[in-house]
């Protein structure tokens, strides 16, 4: 064995062994998979192109370790490396508060790029920052001078490829031939039920091949074969699977290449001796000094490629190169010019988001996005910007699973903002996704049309029911239903301010444009009077196309004695995060309360004596009737009040319909 080889091997062993002590002593984790891939690891830093003292540097190489659990391997290396990691983080390793959790999580740890853990998701998520740095390049870049040149990483595993949305994210990035991003498959054929024989005989090489990559099959401990295999995908023309066979739990002694290291700790006895059987000391979290100055060298070299490109940027030949790039990385929303809705009687929410969507585009670079081959229908389209990569429209084809992981990708690259749109129903191919979106409070606009039976004849199938009340579910997520076009335009304008991500559930049917001189000063709370009257007895609530229905009905009941506040409600997440007073303000405590939407709605008990929602699946039928079957009429919203209000009903004429 050459020397470069005998130091490589003791840093891969320092590796090994401070992965499997960070887990023995936390009793929890997956030993597994870092010891298997320590040869890699060691080999991939001396192609990784970073800075450990500026995680942010936008030129760095980006790595993902889609198979979360071996985030052990993660966290010790970013120690080693030199980020803003100490020995203390790694013996703290899945304890409260700390910066090493069980899986990597965004924000919490330096140098982790993206929350990973659900397997698939980060494979997906790789191919979103491959897809970013080539709009990014194509942007700033020019013939004798990249700003923006650098490689994608991605570590992944059996689990990650066998789950569906690895294959839809790597089929779109062999169509896009993303020659910057590199994949290694850890391939160790061991799941946690045994040897993947169990479940799984398809040729990965043939699979990756069909899908337009290049495919590399090696040795995952030959140094050698590693070392040539990272430098030839790196001039790769295509995207690169780097089939690493490696055997899981490599140095564990007895339990080497078995199911039992996958993911539980070795036991003190395996790891002692495994220790010895390399020549290291019985000490728990040992480096040697050898090796921490050798991996360190990282700092060094980082520090090294940061002032190479800052230099780069002071002898870019265009200026313009620059401001564009400065442009990307401090988007100017002031700049936006939002359309006017005013003067249109009637308008479908997505047409006039569509509109919006442009509009915001013109004025952010960074501003992209597409949809699951539904621009047609979703409204999405943005018009005279081309397509991706040099253009502004990203057509996903028809995979909403991926589409949202690689948008989740994308925002965090640090130019993009970026939107995705479907179906408001197909959400729920999406919603892995939407939950790592809002458990790393990543901006993603997540577009979501045919809001409600309103769909019509296309059915059950198509007519969202319960999606709502499941995405207000989770945390940090903003679901936003407008009432009508201009209030979209406000819901737009907070919605860009808060750095978390928003689901936009969009009308197929037109809706009116209601009082557009209205003040819109509470739209950024979540809801807010938009017909307010005096001595009112009873409150109404509603969302998107029922806010029209809620004004007329209330017209209605006055006449019966039943006086109304009518609140519209854009957005409920945000107003649950209001003050008591506010809340108190806008939903009258002295008032009965009456909360109408075309959804399951149950979580407007929350304020609400009772509610006109969705009890059943939609049916087939033009959407006006299917309106009247499920009950969002005028009548059935006036026979719900008067029987909260204790008023016998009878019908009222008032000759027209006025809101």
């Amino acid at each position: 064995m050459s020397k470069e080889n005998i130091i490589r091997k003791k840093m891969a062993n320092t590796l090994r062994f401070l992965s499997a002590d960070m887990i023995q002593r936390a009793n929890s984790g997956h030993p597994g998979a870092p010891m298997g891939l320590s040869d890699i690891a060691v080999v991939f830093s001396e192609h990784f192109k970073h800075n450990p003292k500026n995680p942010k540097w936008i030129d760095r190489d980006r790595v993902v370790f889609s198979g979360g659990h071996a985030s052990a391997l993660i966290y010790s290396l970013l120690y080693l490396w030199g980020y803003d990691i100490t020995i203390e983080d790694l013996k703290n390793f899945r304890q409260l508060n700390s910066k090493t959790p069980g899986h990597p999580e965004y924000g919490d740890t330096p140098g982790v790029e993206i929350t990973t853990g659900p397997l698939g998701q980060g494979v997906a998520n790789a191919v979103g920052f491959a897809m970013a740095e080539k709009y990014t390049a194509n942007l700033v870049n020019s013939d004798t001078c990249k700003l923006i040149d650098h490689k994608v990483y991605c570590f992944c595993g059996d689990g990650d490829l066998e789950e569906g949305i690895s294959y839809e994210a790597c089929a779109i990035a062999g169509h896009f031939k993303l020659d910057n991003l590199i994949l290694i498959y850890d391939s160790n054929h061991i799941t946690i039920e045994g040897d993947t024989s169990l479940t799984w005989s398809e040729d990965i090489e043939k699979r990756f091949k069909a899908q337009g990559w290049s495919v590399k099959n090696i040795d995952g401990h030959s140094y050698g074969e590693i070392d040539n295999a990272l430098s030839e995908a790196k001039e790769a023309t295509t995207p690169t699977i780097i089939i690493a066979n490696t055997t899981i739990g490599k140095g564990a002694g007895e339990l080497e290449g078995s199911a039992s290291t996958h993911g539980a700790p070795l036991g003190e006895d395996i790891i002692r001796e495994a220790k010895i059987r390399a020549g290291f000391p019985d000490e728990k979290f040992y480096i040697p000094e050898d090796v921490l100055l050798r991996f360190r060298c990282a700092v060094e070299k980082g520090e090294l490629y940061e002032k190479e490109w800052i230099h780069l940027q002071k002898q870019a030949p265009l200026i313009e190169q620059n401001e564009a790039l400065d442009r990307l990385l401090n988007p100017d929303f002031s700049s936006i010019k939002y359309p006017d809705f005013s003067d249109i009687e009637t308008i479908a929410t997505r047409e006039s988001n569509g509109k919006i969507l442009n509009a915001i585009s013109k004025a952010i670079p960074g501003f992209i996005g597409g949809s699951a081959d539904l621009n047609p229908s979703t409204k999405t389209e943005l018009k005279s910007m081309g397509d991706f990569p040099r253009g502004k429209n990203i057509h996903f084809g028809i995979r909403e699973h991926a589409m949202g992981a690689i948008t989740n990708g994308m925002a965090l690259y640090g130019t993009i903002i970026p939107f995705n749109a479907t179906f408001f129903v197909f959400a729920d191919y999406q919603k892995p996704s939407v939950r790592v979106s809002a458990l790393a409070g990543i901006q993603n606009f997540y577009i979501w049309t045919h809001d409600s039976i309103g769909v019509g004849e296309d059915g059950s199938t198509h007519q969202p029911i319960e999606q709502m009340t499941q995405f207000r579910a989770l945390p940090n997520f903003y679901l936003w239903r407008p009432a009508d076009a201009t209030e979209n335009v406000e819901a737009w304008k907070t919605a860009l301010k808060i750095k978390a991500p928003h689901g936009f559930v969009l009308s197929r049917q037109r809706l009116k444009t209601l009082k557009p001189k209205r003040d819109f000063g509470d739209v950024s709370r979540g809801a807010y009077i938009i017909k307010e009257r005096k001595d009112a007895n009873l409150t109404i609530m509603a969302s998107g196309s029922e806010v029209i229905l809620a004004l007329q009905g209330a017209c209605h009941l006055e006449v019966l004695g039943i006086r109304a506040n009518i609140v519209s409600v854009p957005c409920l997440d945000l107003f649950n995060e209001q003050s008591d007073e506010y809340k108190n303000r806008v939903v009258n405590p002295d008032t009965k309360v009456l909360a109408i939407e075309a959804s399951s709605a149950i979580e407007y008990y929350r304020y609400a004596d009772d509610v006109i929602g969705m009890s059943s699946f939609g049916a087939s039928a033009p959407a006006k009737l299917l309106f009247k079957k499920f009950g969002f009429t005028i009548e059935n919203l006036m026979r719900r009040a008067c029987n909260l209000m204790g008023v016998e009903y009878r019908e009222v004429n008032l000759g027209v319909k006025l809101y």
